[in-house]
């Protein structure tokens, strides 16, 4: 095994940026990728993100560097975050060989990276669907191509870019040389490499370096619908510095983020609709601190340049074990420790049994802490704040207050006990989320089954918030309200939860489903709240618009 990049025989253009880099010694897979790919022979790396598979491939293509007329490299990419992070580093490895790097990606203009290639380009990163846009267009010519690299060949595989990419291999020379990384290797991708791969070597890191050591696993079985009330239960509790939140889908990641910032937790999604500056404002809050939490599908948050993640919460189960593994490799980096839990529903039992077997690792089950528990640490922060104010002496205007309040007649511990108390108010916006708990007999509801709890559930879980029909509740216990605005005034669920939850002071997660039509909206409110909600009608708002909030006929 190479310890240290010198015994790798590279240009010394590239041993002087590797040098003031800061990098001395190449990681696995760098070390058995390197001296393969300088050889020209086709190579399949398995790795995931975070484990330096970028140098693994740029090295050596930089190495092999001339200068000629059309690109001489290509690398495909899922995403436009992945392109343009390869392409940074590109540059960044390849600065004292004055080599030309170019990323092209969808929604971006076509001039400016067509002018680049019509000046000239030696290495061109990009996404399957701009490139084969290019190459349509005839301004982008591969017949010069050396070296093509398939980056998270099996994101693209799940995005629908196999055929994509396929005829961008078509238009490449026969006798290139192709690199393909991948995380997983799913049967499609091993398919594509042996169409387009000649005698290809492997290089896989070990599944036992892949699930770090430094990460703390554990998982806590919930109800489905429960799920995002033992999230806030976590977050009360977990010593959370940043969170990276994994979801299924788009629509959930934002409907999640929604209901987070609703219950007083700052987050914002990452998903494919967020065109590239939106994505880079929400990475720049999330890495300024800013922003506690991201909520992300795992195509989206391939790409993401972040390190410094102190916990990963699967909302659900991949149906990939090999994902989870990708997944909680995102924290416990640069020498941390991290925190990686799962919430589990009943039926996803057999899936943390595929991943404990893949991973050769007990995920430890814990129980969500107690409405109690969340009580006694909510003042247990109360007291350290206190201690830490008076640590500072920095209150002399307050301390004439307290004096002014004792020359009227005031006990001092009243005095105190009463500022305590204020100091406390927020907490009322804050009430402790219920979860029922999970018990042997239960049948998931997801499949038709009643609480084995003995209770009617509470309305207005997240994924409750859907399309229905009618104007009468569904559920026991809920009122249908009509709301005056609709699609054609750009209303949207989150902004009808958190008008109501705000005003009329109740909880973001009583409120049930949602239906938006194109002049008006139907919510449901539970019974025992709807005066509540009616009698603030006045002062809901979209922008400077108000809207109002009546019992639907």
């Amino acid at each position: 095994m190479t310890t240290d990049f010198s015994s790798l025989n590279l240009r010394d253009e590239i041993m002087q940026a590797i040098t003031e880099l800061g990098y001395s010694e190449p990681t696995p897979i760098q070390a058995g990728m390197i001296p393969l790919m300088l050889t020209g022979v086709d190579v399949v790396g398995q790795a995931q993100t975070g484990t330096g598979k970028t140098a693994a491939f740029a090295l050596p293509i930089l190495n092999n560097f001339v200068k000629q007329k059309n690109p001489q490299a290509l690398i495909l990419a899922p995403t436009r975050e992945l392109a343009l992070q390869v392409a940074d580093s590109m540059n960044e490895y390849g600065k004292h060989l004055h080599v030309r790097v170019l990323a092209v990606y969808g929604g971006q203009p076509y001039g400016p990276q067509i002018s680049s290639l019509q000046r000239g380009v030696d290495i061109v990163v990009g996404t399957p669907g701009r490139l084969n846009d290019l190459l349509e267009r005839r301004v982008l010519f591969l017949n010069g191509i050396k070296t093509v690299v398939l980056d998270e060949a099996d994101e693209m595989l799940n995005m629908g870019f196999v055929e994509e990419v396929e005829k961008i291999l078509d238009t490449t020379p026969a006798e290139r040389q192709t690199a393909l990384f991948s995380a997983t290797m799913p049967a499609r991708i091993r398919k594509l490499a042996e169409r387009f791969m000649r005698d290809p070597q492997t290089v896989a890191v070990k599944r036992s370096t892949l699930t770090a050591a430094a990460i703390e696993q554990r998982y806590y079985l919930v109800h489905e619908s429960h799920k995002t009330n033992a999230l806030t239960r976590l977050f009360e509790i977990e010593p959370i510095h940043s969170a990276l939140i994994f979801a299924r889908t788009r629509a959930e990641t934002s409907n999640l983020a929604n209901e987070l910032v609703i219950r007083g937790i700052p987050a914002e999604a990452i998903h494919g609709d967020l065109d590239q500056q939106a994505r880079e404002r929400v990475l720049g809050r999330f890495r300024a601190n800013q922003l506690k939490v991201l909520v992300a599908t795992d195509v989206a948050a391939r790409g993401l340049d972040i390190d410094d993640i102190s916990h990963v919460f699967n909302y659900h189960l991949p149906d990939d074990a090999e994902v989870y593994v990708h997944r909680i490799g995102r924290t416990g980096r640069a020498g941390k420790t991290g925190v990686a839990i799962t919430l589990l529903s009943p039926k996803e039992k057999r899936r943390m049994r595929e991943v404990e077997a893949l991973t050769k690792q007990q995920v430890k089950q814990m129980e969500l802490p107690t409405a109690e528990e969340i009580t006694k640490h909510r003042e247990a922060q109360v007291v350290e704040k206190l201690k830490v104010w008076l640590g500072r002496g920095r209150f002399k205007r307050e301390l004439e207050m307290v004096q002014e309040l004792i020359d009227a007649g005031h006990d001092v511990m009243n005095i105190a006990a009463a500022a305590i108390k204020i100091s406390r108010g927020d907490e009322k916006q804050r009430p402790i989320a219920e979860v029922a708990q999970v018990t042997d007999e239960h049948r998931d509801l997801s499949r038709g089954g009643k609480p084995a709890f003995g209770r009617r559930e509470k309305p207005g879980r997240f994924g409750d918030k859907q399309r229905v029909k009618g104007s009468r509740a569904h559920e026991e216990g809920m009122v249908r309200c009509k709301i005056n605005k609709g699609r054609a005034h750009n209303i949207r669920p989150n902004d009808i939860v958190g008008q109501i939850a705000f005003h009329a002071n109740i909880p973001g997660n009583i409120i049930g489903k949602i239906r938006i039509e194109e002049k008006i909206s139907f919510v449901d409110i539970p019974e025992d709240v709807v005066d509540q909600v009616l009698k603030h009608s006045g002062n809901y708002k979209i922008g400077k618009e108000k809207f109002s909030v009546v019992k639907a006929q």
